[in-house]
């Protein structure tokens, strides 16, 4: 089981086995599958990963997400529980350049199949570990999800307004999504170093540190300065106005003054030029310090006209503005129309309207080759064809509930 030989695509040839549940290593492992790589999704007999039945439903069975995120991968069952079960992916860690996993830590190594048992077997095997906490230090072998390690990471904290409790940031997921683009970095660099060496490694990542990482100057504003970031709402720190903003018609949007240079151009677009440059809100510390009347300001301003048109003219002045999208208005946006960020792919349940492939390469892009496919769908593909057993072997094993 293969693709095609003369599959452009740049990760053509790596063979991956995700034995992943939910999204965080599954997403590095359908990454790769976008890109070329060949994903041997693992999962459990006749239970298959919980993802299939998370978020809404569908007439096939399995669920938007599973058909969504799952898309590209050769779904296998295989009870890595059992003596039979631990053995073949083995025998298939031998076949694979790449192993997905996020099990609490422990887990594989109880199972007779953690890193050092499938190194063994592949020493030039790259191993993804995607877990709450990472594999080291005293809370390795707690739980957790995404909105966990949003908490524990900090963006949480960050979320919402000052005087009201902490809030979800944009998505509970977002650190699923975060560390499994973090996991194809490291896969990458991980195969990178194989080419050199022949040697493959482990990749490690704890949920709650591809969220630390995205908090720009958290860290040593607070080593250097003692500085706690507090819950802001809409704005920002070292920005002003860099917020939300009504318009006319009952819409919002997002208006970012990263500088004295910009918030000259919207004091002229606000005909209040005398309030830039030596003017009383000039500077971006003058700006800081009078926050709230600055941005009021400019709110009474874009609450004076409709969306469209201040979309419009803060174009024309060169003012980074745009609007506070629902996901019916991109839908409708000539924008991602144009970039093609809506991919319709035919599926189990008809047509489909998915996020399309995401990084845009220009000489060997990605593509969706198919959604999510049924429980076991590629038993025999992989099994018999991959691994070369036999009909009786297939049936034996099925008896006893190992595939």
């Amino acid at each position: 089981m293969t693709f095609a030989s003369d599959d452009p695509r740049p990760l053509a040839g790596i063979r991956v086995l995700d034995l992943a549940t939910f999204i965080a290593a599954p997403y590095c492992a359908t990454l790769m599958a976008e890109f070329g790589a060949e994903v041997i999704k693992v999962e459990l007999p006749r239970i298959g990963d919980p993802l299939r039945r998370f978020g809404s439903p569908t007439d096939c069975g399995d669920s938007l997400v599973w058909l969504s995120e799952s898309r590209n991968k050769r779904p296998v069952t295989l009870d890595l529980r059992t003596p039979e079960g631990a053995a073949l992916l083995k025998r298939l860690a031998r076949e694979g350049d790449v192993v997905c996993e996020n099990f609490q830590p422990g887990t594989l190594e109880g199972w007779g199949v953690g890193w050092d048992a499938l190194s063994a077997e592949n020493p030039a095997l790259v191993m993804l570990r995607v877990s709450a906490y990472g594999q080291t230090g005293p809370m390795r072998a707690l739980p957790g999800f995404g909105r966990i390690a949003n908490a524990f990471g900090g963006i949480s904290f960050l979320a919402g307004h000052p005087d009201r409790e902490p809030v979800t940031p944009g998505s509970a997921t977002l650190a699923d999504y975060m560390s499994g683009m973090y996991g194809v970095i490291g896969v990458l660099l991980a195969l990178r170093a194989r080419d050199r060496t022949g040697q493959g490694q482990m990749v490690d990542i704890g949920l709650y540190e591809s969220i630390f990482r995205i908090l720009d100057e958290l860290a040593p504003s607070y080593q250097q300065n003692g500085f706690v970031r507090q819950r802001m709402g809409a704005g920002t720190v070292n920005a002003v106005p860099h917020s939300h903003y009504p318009t006319r018609d009952g819409r919002w949007v997002a208006i970012a003054c990263t500088n004295d240079k910009i918030f000259e151009r919207l004091a002229r677009l606000m005909d209040r030029p005398e309030l830039a440059g030596d003017g009383r809100f000039g500077s971006i510390a003058k700006r800081e310090a009078a926050r709230a009347e600055v941005d009021a300001m400019v709110g009474d301003w874009t609450a004076s006209m409709d969306r469209a048109e201040l979309l419009g003219r803060c174009a024309d002045a060169q003012v980074p503005c745009g609007p506070v999208y629902a996901v019916d208005e991109i839908f409708d946006d000539p924008q991602y129309a144009a970039r093609g960020n809506i991919a319709r792919v035919e599926s189990r349940i008809g047509e489909l309207a998915l996020p399309n492939v995401m990084p845009r390469l220009t000489g060997t892009p990605g593509a969706i080759d198919w959604t999510g496919r049924p429980l076991g769908a590629d038993n025999d593909a992989v099994f018999r064809d991959l691994l070369g057993l036999s009909a009786d072997e297939m049936a034996a094993l099925k008896d006893k509930g190992v595939i």
